[in-house]
């Protein structure tokens, strides 16, 4: 039923994923014991009390968690696909296994590239000395994004087999279930929930957007592969902050219930807003440049280059 690359692919994605996670554990515990100047923030004494430090390490923290979401998300599509009870629950769940394997191997180990660099500039110059261990993790996240298939080849196989194949009618049911939690969330009287769910919605409509685009141009391979890679990071994107909007939501849930760690759960509910302020707002210009910027990337030729 799945092939061995489908899960050589989902367990490179899973290595950018552990990656990136000790690469933020590691820039965490340096600026919570790292002194240098005057820190903004109260309470603080460290260079964690730096506001651009601090933005450096909920980048890091949001965007490995919606990462692993992605990936486990996957993970449980293949178990159902292989045992659940229904046939056509196993054959939707295959579907979309497909769907999500380049996603989860190409966003997966190109975020890893940004947020292990962003663990380095956490260390500053301290992040080229091999003892902190920080340029180690950047080079073993460079490698990910290559081997099992490059990021462009994941892409091209995303727009190709798995979207145009189908006419897009496994992404769009995902959509669909994305836009109905979004439109759900954004109704709900709490806040930062509320302000997930409209950042949530219009990211939908961003990938929506780019796949329409891509479908109608299907006849012009040229145009569409030049915006394959950045239409993987817009899918990668809008699913992880789908699945980290579904975690705010649990959280909140718990945290009503007075079930679990209350500094855990909330954590979970600041990071998905992060998420959503720094990173989901990201998608509509990700889908211009699928859908606008293919005549540029094209425009020169071979001499010119």
């Amino acid at each position: 039923m799945f092939t061995m690359m489908n899960h050589a692919r989902l367990n490179v994605g899973l290595e950018g994923v552990g990656i990136a996670e000790r690469a933020y554990q590691r820039a965490r515990a340096y600026a919570l014991e790292r002194v240098q100047g005057k820190p903004l923030l109260s309470g603080s004494t460290t260079i964690a009390g730096h506001p651009d430090v601090r933005r450096m390490l909920m980048d890091m923290k949001a965007r490995t968690e919606a990462m692993r979401a992605l990936a486990y998300f996957c993970a449980g599509q293949m178990d159902r696909a292989a045992g659940h009870a229904d046939a056509q629950e196993r054959e939707q769940a295959l579907a979309l296994v497909g769907l999500l394997i380049p996603v989860v191997k190409g966003w997966c180990t190109d975020s890893a590239q940004g947020i292990t660099s962003d663990g380095v500039q956490v260390h500053g110059g301290m992040g080229y000395v091999e003892e902190t261990g920080a340029s180690q993790h950047l080079r073993d996240a460079r490698i990910t994004t290559i081997y099992e298939g490059t990021t462009g080849i994941q892409a091209n196989d995303l727009i190709g087999r798995k979207l145009a194949r189908e006419g897009g009618r496994t992404l769009k049911a995902l959509l669909g279930r994305i836009d109905g939690d979004a439109r759900r969330l954004a109704e709900m009287p709490d806040a930062a929930l509320a302000q997930i769910g409209g950042v949530l919605a219009a990211s939908a409509r961003a990938l929506g957007d780019a796949a329409d685009w891509l479908l109608a141009h299907d006849d012009q391979p040229a145009q569409c592969a030049a915006g394959a890679v950045p239409f993987l990071r817009l899918a990668g994107t809008v699913i992880g902050g789908w699945l980290s909007a579904r975690m705010a939501e649990a959280a909140t849930a718990q945290l009503a219930a007075r079930s679990g760690d209350a500094g855990f759960l909330g954590a979970k509910r600041a990071t998905a807003s992060h998420y959503a302020a720094h990173v989901l707002v990201q998608a509509p210009m990700l889908r211009d440049i699928v859908t606008g910027g293919a005549a540029s990337t094209l425009a020169l030729a071979d001499d010119q280059l």
